[in-house]
């Protein structure tokens, strides 16, 4: 996969950033998605669920099955939602 120098997008399997090294989706990524996703939090969660299990995945088998408890945080909890009222 071909992307610009600094681009904050994932490195697999491992799911940290490429440019920064932090866990995926870094402060600058999730800045990037909510302007990709402006209006449409519900896609935003799709596609966040999507590749947190993809993740899941990959992360399983570079720790023997153990997983970051934190994934669900990592991958969607930071994501604005509306409450019904």
């Amino acid at each position: 996969m071909s992307c610009p120098p600094g681009e904050h997008i994932p490195s697999r399997p491992a799911w940290r950033c490429r440019a920064c090294g932090a866990p995926w989706p870094c402060q600058p990524a999730k800045l990037r998605l909510l302007g990709e996703y402006a209006g449409n939090m519900p896609g935003l969660m799709v596609y966040l669920v999507a590749l947190r299990e993809e993740a899941a995945g990959q992360l399983a088998e570079l720790t023997s099955g153990a997983l970051p408890e934190s994934l669900h945080r990592r991958f969607t909890d930071w994501v604005p939602v509306r409450r019904a009222k």
